[in-house]
């Protein structure tokens, strides 16, 4: 049984500010430094989605790869289709990524305009790890899923490790 990586790189901006309500205003400024700015900053985020599992028989994918310029904002079936023999079919992982992260995300205040950083610190390991849960719960448990977030193009982060 050989398992194959494919991977789905998305986009987005976002604003956030790095706070702990429970720390002191120089506090933060001392562990934040100017990601503290009570204007907030923003980000070009780029996101990889890393879906692992063993090729079709039939057609030799994971996923099938011709179709990716098509997917984003269609609505499909969110489930394995034992038919084409796809792990998970691209339409449905691209549509699953925007519609869970890209449309809640894209161009928005972090801190003010979603609820998952409410009160959760919106640092790239907690926003990282916020896409993955949003994600796990909706693709097949039997596929691995794996998601690296770079928030500059030499910081990132990946969850799980």
């Amino acid at each position: 049984m050989n398992k194959v990586a494919v991977f789905r790189k998305e986009h987005f901006n976002a604003a956030h500010r790095l706070h702990n309500s429970l720390m002191s205003d120089e506090e933060n400024e001392r562990v934040f430094g100017k990601c503290n700015n009570k204007n907030y900053h923003g980000h070009n985020y780029d996101l990889i989605v890393k879906v692992v599992g063993v090729p079709d028989k039939m057609t030799g994918y994971v996923i099938d790869m011709k179709i990716l310029s098509d997917l984003i904002n269609r609505e499909v079936i969110d489930r394995f289709d034992k038919m084409t023999g796809y792990v998970i079919d691209m339409k449905i992982l691209s549509d699953l990524i925007n519609r869970e992260v890209i449309d809640r995300f894209d161009h928005k205040n972090l801190n003010l305009d979603t609820k998952e950083f409410a009160t959760l610190n919106p640092t790239a390991e907690n926003i990282v790890i916020v896409i993955y849960n949003l994600l796990r719960e909706k693709i097949d448990s039997n596929l691995d899923l794996k998601i690296k977030l770079y928030e500059t193009e030499r910081n990132f982060v990946e969850y799980p490790c």
